[in-house]
C-alpha cells in the first residue's frame, strides 16, 4: 500500500489547526487497519518533509496520539502504534470501523424528545409572556449588590457550600414568606432551587413512583406535565372553573392520587383563585388519603385587589404540602433562583436530591440577592413593581375592550403577569396565534394547553414585561392581524 494510500493529506480547512488535522489523519488510518497494531509511524522528520509541515507539529500530534493510547514510543526506535489495539479494531486494511446499532433510546428520553419548547427570543416580542422588567431603581441597588458581594468574596465562593442554600439567604426567605404569605416554616425547611420548575421537578422524583395516580389541573402549566410524564406517572386531568381546581371532580375520578399538583393564588393560565372552600376541601381530601399537595405559589407578589388569600401551606400548618416559589418572577428570569418550603420529614431527602441533581445553588448569586433583601431593596421592589404592573394590566384590559371589544371576551386578573382573552365567535385560536407571530407579536392560543377538558378559544397575553404605553398600540397591531 502506499503513502498517500495511508495518509492522503490535504492541507486543513481555514482555522484548522495543523497539528489536528495530523492527528485525525493517523488516528483514522490507526482505526480503519491501514496501520496495524505494533507497526512503525514514519519518523517525524520523515513525515514533515513528505507533507510540507512543521516537524514540530507532527511532533504535537504523535504526542497526542500517544497520551490517548493509540501509540507508544520505544527509546531509540521510535513511534509504534499500540499492541493493545489487537483484537479491538478491524485490521483489515481499508476497512471501515465496525458499526452497531445503537442501544434503543428509553422511554423516559423519547417522551422528552417528543416535547417542543417555545424557541426563546433574543429581542422581547410585545405581549411575550415570562419577562419583566427593573425600573431604575432597582437595577442601580442590583449593581450596589453585586459590587458589595464581589468585594466581599469569601472561603464559601470557593468550595462547595450548603447543597440547601445558604442558611442566612434562607433565613431570609423564610422571613419573608411568613410576613407575605404566611408560611408556617423555619429556614431548615426552605430549600433554595434554580426556580419552581426545578422544585417542582424535585417533588416529582421524591413523591411518585412510575404508574402512581396524580391529579392536575386542566389547562394547566405544561411545565409541570413533562415533569410528570418524564417520571412515568399516571395523570389525571382535573377541571377548573371560576373557583379553581374542581376537588370533587379529582376525588371522583382518581381518589387514590399521591400528589396534587395546583397553582391556588392565580391558577395558570385562566388567572383564576382557588376559593377558600375549595382550598378547605383539597386539605381534608389530602389529610383523609393521605396524599401530598405541591403547591406552586408562582405569582404570588402580585397581586392587584385586597390581601393575598392565605396560602395552601399556612392552612395546613406544612405537614403535607411542599410550597414552591420563584424569584424569577419577582426580579427577573435570567436571576435563575426559587425556592421550596417542604416539611419537615421531607427536608433531609429533598435537600439531598438538590444536590445529587445540581450540587448547590451559586453561592455568589445568594449573596447578592442576601444583599439585596436586607437592605430592604426587594420589598420596595416589590411595591413599586406591584403598581407598575398594574397600570400595565389595566392598559391592555382597556385597550382591547375599546379596540376589540366584539372580538374578545376580557378576563381582567386580580393576580399575575397575563391576562386571558376570550374569543366571543369561537374562531382558531391556534390561527390567531399565527396571525400574531406572522406580525411580529406573542400571543400564545390557550385551546393547546386544555388535555381531557373540552378547551375554550382564546389568547394569553403577557403585560407585565412592557411599558404601559405600549399597550394600545400594541392591540392596534394585534386588531390588524387578526382581521
Amino acid at each position: 500500500m502506499s503513502w498517500a494510500d495511508i495518509y492522503p493529506w490535504s492541507p486543513p480547512e481555514p482555522g484548522e489547526p495543523v497539528v489536528r488535522r495530523l492527528y485525525d489523519q493517523v488516528r483514522g488510518a490507526i482505526l480503519s487497519g491501514a496501520l496495524k497494531p505494533g507497526g512503525r509511524l514514519p519518523s517525524s522528520r520523515d513525515f514533515s518533509t513528505r507533507l510540507g509541515v512543521a516537524r514540530a507539529s507532527v511532533v504535537a500530534a504523535y504526542d497526542l496520539l500517544l497520551a490517548e493510547g493509540y501509540a507508544v514510543g520505544r527509546a531509540g526506535s521510535g513511534t509504534y502504534v499500540s499492541s493493545d489495539l489487537s483484537g479491538v479494531i478491524d485490521v483489515k486494511p481499508q476497512a471501515p470501523p465496525t458499526s452497531a446499532p445503537p442501544p434503543p433510546i428509553p422511554a423516559r428520553a423519547r417522551i422528552l424528545d417528543e416535547i417542543t419548547f417555545p424557541t426563546p427570543q433574543a429581542e422581547p416580542r410585545l405581549f411575550a409572556t415570562g419577562r419583566t422588567l427593573l425600573d431604575a431603581r432597582a437595577l442601580d441597588a442590583w449593581s450596589v449588590s453585586t459590587r458589595r458581594a464581589l468585594r466581599t468574596l469569601g472561603p464559601v465562593h470557593f468550595g462547595y457550600s450548603d447543597a440547601a442554600g445558604e442558611r442566612p439567604l434562607r433565613e431570609a426567605i423564610t422571613d419573608y414568606l411568613r410576613a407575605a404569605r404566611g408560611v408556617v416554616c423555619d429556614p431548615d425547611q426552605v430549600i433554595v432551587t434554580s426556580g419552581a420548575q426545578h422544585a417542582v421537578d424535585i417533588a416529582a422524583r421524591l413523591l411518585l413512583h412510575p404508574g402512581d395516580r396524580v391529579w392536575m389541573e386542566d389547562p394547566g402549566y405544561p411545565a409541570t406535565l413533562h415533569a410528570l410524564a418524564s417520571a412515568g406517572v399516571a395523570v389525571q386531568h382535573v377541571a377548573v372553573d371560576r373557583s379553581g381546581l374542581v376537588v370533587s371532580e379529582g376525588v371522583a375520578a382518581a381518589p387514590d392520587a399521591r400528589v396534587v399538583f395546583v397553582t391556588p393564588s392565580h391558577q395558570y393560565p385562566l388567572g383564576v383563585t382557588l376559593s377558600m372552600a375549595r382550598r378547605l376541601e383539597l386539605l381534608a381530601w389530602a389529610r383523609e388519603t393521605g396524599a401530598w399537595i405541591v403547591e406552586d405559589d408562582y405569582a404570588s407578589e402580585f397581586r392587584y385587589a385586597g390581601p393575598p388569600l392565605a396560602s395552601l401551606q399556612g392552612l395546613d400548618g406544612g405537614e403535607r404540602v411542599i410550597y414552591v416559589g420563584t424569584l424569577n418572577k419577582a426580579l427577573f428570569p435570567g436571576l435563575r433562583m426559587g425556592y421550596a418550603v417542604v416539611p419537615k420529614a421531607l427536608a433531609t431527602a429533598f435537600a439531598n436530591a438538590r444536590q445529587v441533581i445540581d450540587r448547590q445553588p451559586p453561592t455568589l448569586t445568594q449573596a447578592i440577592l442576601l444583599d439585596f433583601m436586607r437592605e430592604g431593596h426587594f420589598a420596595a421592589h416589590i411595591r413599586r413593581r406591584r403598581l407598575a404592573d398594574k397600570a400595565k394590566r389595566d392598559a391592555l384590559a382597556t385597550a382591547l375592550t375599546e379596540q376589540m371589544g366584539d372580538v374578545f371576551e376580557v378576563h381582567v386578573p386580580d393576580q399575575g403577569m397575563h391576562l386571558i382573552a376570550y374569543f366571543k365567535d369561537g374562531r382558531s385560536d391556534l390561527d390567531a396565534e399565527a396571525a400574531a407571530d406572522r406580525a411580529g407579536i406573542y400571543v400564545r392560543a390557550i385551546s393547546r394547553l386544555y388535555r381531557a377538558v373540552e378547551p375554550r378559544s382564546g389568547l394569553m397575553l403577557g403585560f407585565s414585561g412592557f411599558p404601559a404605553r405600549t399597550m394600545a398600540s400594541g392591540v392596534a397591531r394585534l386588531k390588524k392581524a387578526l382581521s
